[in-house]
């Protein structure tokens, strides 16, 4: 286990940023289900989407040309990517995310996932999807920062190739916030595919505001957990004062959580142990009265009256 990385979350140093991966532990589903169904609504044959010529920033664009707004699909996604609470109640992976007690979490999900969760574990929090949400801060108290946006606010929703790009600038109030909570402190990404071109940019930007300051040694070093090694992300990674972990060969769907587990562990935060099963209480065993044999079971006589 990483020796730094244990000591920044155990001393709440430490940012975690969650993206889609988390969220697909619980079955939601992928990107691919959301470019098939953009495709479906608008008349389009999913063989002409599924060119890797076409990204789904594009086509979500196209679908708020045609359409007019995103109001339709956000509320599509909102209905099949929410989970029952009993279902998240069993997810080892959200449960591990909550007893790690991170001050601030930052997620690019648009889902209530991680918000259920620390209201299932009883666990305190403030939403913060826009500068408004920034004044209801508390000391101590989780912030769960809504970067790429909210269901329940339409607006705030990062999903086509637009609001990438205005991002991109990286001078909205959130961005201006993620740089003011990251600068002194360490990063975790969980759940990302480094092919993601918002995050590599975020990383990116991050890396050259320290070069910039002359004080690049003095940076926490940042994490990024990936499923499996890559080598050329690796050297990348590692020039921008990024760390890859990579995930367990054996069990790649579970690696998530046996990572998230193993760091439980190191840190020292509590973890839910599953309670032992209590085998059926047995019958009580029928004894036999044995006559005859003194002391045991033998009849005591009836107390006589008068004289003999």
């Amino acid at each position: 286990m990483i020796e730094d990385l244990v000591t920044a979350i155990r001393n709440r140093q430490a940012i975690l940023f969650a993206g889609a991966g988390v969220s697909m532990t619980v079955g939601l589903p992928s990107w691919r289900t959301l470019v098939e169904h953009i495709a479906d609504e608008l008349g389009i044959a999913r063989e002409a989407v599924a060119s890797a010529d076409v990204n789904y920033l594009t086509l979500a664009e196209y679908y708020r040309i045609r359409q007019g707004s995103i109001g339709s699909l956000r509320s599509w996604m909102d209905r099949n990517w929410s989970i029952p609470d009993d279902v998240l109640a069993t997810s080892k992976v959200h449960e591990l995310i909550c007893s790690l007690d991170f001050p601030i979490i930052y997620t690019t999900n648009f889902d209530r996932n991680l918000e259920t969760a620390f209201q299932l574990k009883g666990k305190d929090f403030v939403k913060i999807v826009s500068a408004k949400d920034i004044a209801r801060v508390r000391d101590g108290v989780t912030q769960i920062v809504k970067f790429h946006g909210d269901f329940d606010d339409d607006p705030s929703i990062v999903i086509a190739e637009t609001d990438y790009l205005d991002r991109l600038s990286f001078e909205s109030p959130l961005d201006i916030k993620f740089r003011s909570d990251a600068l002194g402190k360490t990063i975790l990404f969980l759940g990302y595919s480094l092919s993601d071109l918002n995050i590599r940019f975020l990383l990116h930007r991050l890396w050259k505001t320290w070069q910039a300051s002359g004080f690049e040694r003095d940076r926490p070093r940042s994490y990024v957990f990936m499923m499996r090694p890559n080598p050329v992300e690796e050297a990348v990674l590692d020039q921008w004062g990024i760390r890859v972990i990579t995930g367990d060969r054996n069990e790649p769907e579970r690696a998530l959580e046996l990572f998230l587990s193993d760091l439980c562990k190191a840190v020292g935060a509590p973890q839910r142990v599953p309670k032992p099963e209590v085998p059926p209480a047995a019958k009580p065993r029928r004894t036999e009265v044995k006559r005859g044999v003194k002391g045991r079971g033998r009849p005591r006589p009836a107390p006589r009256s008068g004289a003999r």
